[in-house]
């Protein structure tokens, strides 16, 4: 997608300078990816501290049930 923005200079050359691109649409391409990258890895992070997954704890009661033998 081919869009107009405003970026002051300076931080534009902190971008491509951080991102090593030459040119300018890699380096914010490269820096918009990485920003919602962090962003989601972020919120996966918030989901699993606060429980979201219904994963049992290593060594609770329901893994040892699944994991003896049925003979």
């Amino acid at each position: 997608m081919r869009i107009s923005v405003d970026i002051d200079d300076d931080l534009l050359r902190d971008v491509m300078a951080m991102t090593g691109e030459k040119n300018k649409s890699p380096a914010l391409a490269k820096a918009v990816s990485e920003y919602v990258r962090r962003e989601k890895a972020r919120d996966f992070g918030r989901l699993l501290r606060e429980g979201a997954f219904d994963y049992p704890e290593q060594g609770s009661p329901a893994e040892e049930e699944e994991q003896s033998p049925l003979w």
